[in-house]
């Protein structure tokens, strides 16, 4: 995000990765004491995914993006679990927000990471959108084999990356073909198995906040569905929107604007 940085900050945190210490980093960007936003990506991508909507929204917010151990830029991370990730986002809330936030938003596993926050109720979001979290675990014979099977899919769009460029030949799979290449070399294979291991294996129990939004595409509604049911079952007060033609994160890479002006009516 070329221009846009002016500050990253950092929560110490005592990782098994090496046996290191390392720490999750956030960048922040836009005008402060403006609004806060917070964004957290998903699974197999970095902090850059949002690159588009911070341009869009940096001159109306004081906009945090949080890089995901596991699926950093420029140094080895491991992903430990979500509970974990979601206690250090807020640690850093408290740290430097006093504990709150006008709005957050979470792509997939940042959407299961801005979950657990809202479920621990540390720290008050006004506004929470949750874009095609999982909140439910899958059955436990399931876990297994899936997340085998998708870290093997991220190794092939690392590793093919071309060859599926070439097949799919669209901007939404190309934006996520180039986010693997960068951050697969990080935090690999592994981080891929863990990251789906605790998606899968954890379900939200209770939920709390002012106003809770969750959103998927049609091409994404088997699953999505279920997840928007159960938060639903848990808060009735919920806004659920369904767009049409989205596949799984292809609001954010293809309709950056469509994003930005729902996040800005929010406020």
């Amino acid at each position: 995000m070329t221009g846009a940085r002016w500050r990253t900050s950092r929560v110490r945190h005592f990782g098994t990765f090496k046996k290191r210490i390392y720490t999750m980093e956030f960048q922040t960007f836009g005008k402060d004491k403006a609004p806060t936003l917070l964004l957290i990506p998903g699974l197999g991508v970095s902090y850059e995914i949002f690159q588009p909507l911070v341009q869009l929204l940096r001159d109306r917010f004081l906009i945090v993006v949080v890089e995901v151990d596991g699926f950093t830029l420029g140094k080895q991370t491991r992903f430990t679990s979500v509970d974990d990730q979601a206690a250090q986002v807020i640690a850093y809330v408290q740290k430097y927000y006093d504990g709150h936030l006008d709005c957050a938003y979470g792509l997939s596993l940042g959407g299961k990471i801005l979950s657990r926050v809202l479920e621990r109720d540390e720290i008050t979001i006004d506004h929470a959108v949750l874009d095609a979290a999982p909140l439910l675990p899958l059955p436990r014979w399931l876990v297994g084999p899936l997340r085998h099977y998708q870290a093997f899919n991220v190794w092939t769009c690392y590793r093919w990356t071309r060859f599926w460029s070439w097949v799919f030949h669209s901007h939404y799979f190309d934006v996520l073909l180039d986010e693997c290449k960068k951050t697969y070399p990080f935090g690999g294979r592994q981080a891929v198995l863990d990251g789906y291991k605790s998606v899968y294996t954890n379900k939200l129990e209770r939920v709390s906040g002012k106003d809770i939004h969750f959103w998927y595409g049609t091409k994404e509604a088997f699953v999505a569905k279920p997840q928007a049911k159960h938060l639903l079952a848990l808060c009735p007060e919920a806004h659920v929107q369904v767009f049409k033609g989205m596949n799984h994160g292809q609001l954010l890479v293809d309709h950056p604007d469509e994003v930005s002006g729902r996040i800005i009516k929010l406020i």
